[in-house]
């Protein structure tokens, strides 16, 4: 019989051994439950690593106004979950202000000085700010703008930004929910055929010998290309599909997911 517990994903559950949240109790076993204490990011971006010790790159980020629901607290590092994506991990401490202020307004510009989707309450010159509700249009467009960005391991953001976090930052400036990765994305929307794949589809290769962080994600750009974030060619580019594919297709997978919203 599979238990509730069993179907929890560890990246978006709130619970270690010896600590879990609250709202997990009888759900899963901990030796102890303590309720969260909401924070919210002050700085830019803030790392999100797997360990408190933190290792070669992060996990995920939180950006500017984002709420972090914090439980554990070790030395500098505090261990949550951000709650725009959901992601477990651990954050820098000083990257964090007390309580979730209720956002007015988004950064809609993607060459401000705080990242795209930035969440803030209005002051002063409104330039760059979009309010809440106010959303772009197509994702894909929002993802044109971001093509020559830096690529960023982890990162989620206009400033730096992997493959995963353009899709979910593209979807968020239309005003969509959309996950930190590849795997979840590619159960979004409906299944489509890849020789029906059209302008806005989201495209996912997935590694199954990979675990729980697998994947590449990208968006069609036309009926030859994709645009995606690339490590090894800088960050936001648009390429040949051909390429792409052949880059990521691994031996193990039946090829390319194509999802549209």
């Amino acid at each position: 019989m599979t238990t509730a517990a069993a179907t929890l994903d560890p990246r978006t559950t709130l619970a270690r051994p010896d600590l879990a949240e609250q709202a997990l109790e009888g759900i899963v076993r901990a030796a102890a439950f303590r309720a969260v204490r909401a924070m919210h990011c002050a700085v830019p971006v803030a790392d999100i690593h797997a360990d408190a010790a933190p290792g070669d790159h992060p996990v995920d980020q939180l950006i500017f106004g984002e709420a972090f629901d914090i439980l554990d607290t070790r030395e500098d590092q505090v261990w949550g979950r951000a709650r725009r994506d959901g992601v477990v991990g651990w954050v820098r401490l000083s990257a964090l202000r007390p309580g979730a202020p209720l956002a007015t307004h988004r950064i809609g510009a993607t060459d401000a000085t705080l990242p795209l989707n930035a969440l803030v309450v209005e002051v002063g010159d409104p330039a760059g700010l979009a309010p809440i509700g106010s959303f772009a249009a197509e994702p894909v467009e929002v993802a044109e703008r971001l093509v020559g960005t830096p690529y960023k391991l982890g990162g989620r953001s206009s400033l730096g930004t992997d493959c995963c976090g353009l899709v979910q930052q593209a979807l968020y400036a239309c005003g969509r929910a959309a996950p930190r990765y590849a795997d979840q994305l590619a159960e979004l929307g409906q299944a489509v055929a890849v020789d029906q794949a059209r302008r806005g589809d989201l495209v996912i290769w997935l590694d199954p010998e990979e675990g729980p962080w697998n994947g590449h994600a990208g968006f069609i750009l036309d009926e030859d290309r994709v645009l995606h974030a690339v490590g090894r060619l800088g960050g936001v580019v648009i390429e040949p599909f051909a390429e792409a594919d052949a880059r990521h297709r691994v031996a193990s997978s039946d090829g390319p997911v194509i999802r549209r919203l």
